[in-house]
């Protein structure tokens, strides 16, 4: 077992479910309750890395962030490292992917909500914000937790994506799959297989926890 590839994995799923759901939240609201003609668009957007091959998404990433690219240059100016085939490149990435599978459950949570009781938190007064914090995300809570166990979970198993974007280097962007190819690479089965059956277990008990919360909240989400 590569306990190195599963920390680096479990820190960059946990930073990308973070960061996604602080994006995801606000943007998952403006999709329902402020629609424009050009909202399918953004939609459209959101919803790419479901349909986009995971080497494609990582080599557009790659070539966004490279250092002759204006991010890229601007990053190594900030921080002194460059931006690909870095943990922070891995969290980019990470985030762009994984996107859609947090912002759309959450949207359609949110949809379900009856919006007299919306309608009603404004009339007394309330803030968009205020309502959303207080009577929105408490009443989609399920969608909100399934979005977030998605989002961790797409995220631990990524492979392509990580690969273009953050190579293999040990300690910085190896990955738990990463790991898994290169025991299969070199022949070393046990360890791929003792891996491949931890990630599996993980998998089950996420898919799980996700139809429980469907139970409780029939909100659709993104499969691949």
């Amino acid at each position: 077992m590569d306990w190195g590839a599963l920390l680096l994995s479990l820190e960059l799923a946990l930073w990308t479910t973070f960061i996604l759901l602080a994006i995801g939240l606000p943007a998952a609201w403006w999709l329902v309750f402020r629609r424009r003609w050009w909202t399918p668009l953004v939609e459209a957007v959101i919803a790419l890395p479901l349909v986009l091959p995971p080497t494609v998404l990582g080599f557009l990433v790659l070539t966004m962030i490279a250092p002759q690219t204006p991010i890229g240059r601007f990053w190594a100016d900030l921080t002194g490292e460059p931006l690909a085939f870095s943990f922070s490149g891995l969290l980019t990435a990470s985030v762009l992917y994984s996107l859609p599978f947090v912002v759309q459950p959450i949207a359609a949570g949110f949809a379900g909500v009856d919006t007299r009781v919306l309608e009603a938190a404004a009339t007394l007064g309330a803030s968009d914000r205020s309502t959303a914090i207080r009577v929105l995300i408490p009443l989609s809570w399920p969608a909100v937790v399934t979005g977030a166990v998605l989002g961790f979970a797409h995220t631990l198993g990524e492979f392509g994506v990580v690969l273009m974007v953050g190579g293999n280097l040990p300690g910085r962007t190896r990955t738990i799959s990463i790991a898994i190819y290169d025991h299969v690479q070199s022949f070393e089965m046990a360890a791929a297989t003792q891996t491949s059956l931890l990630l599996l277990g993980f998998s089950f008990v996420v898919l799980a926890v996700t139809y429980a919360l469907q139970r409780r909240s029939p909100t659709p989400w993104p499969t691949r």
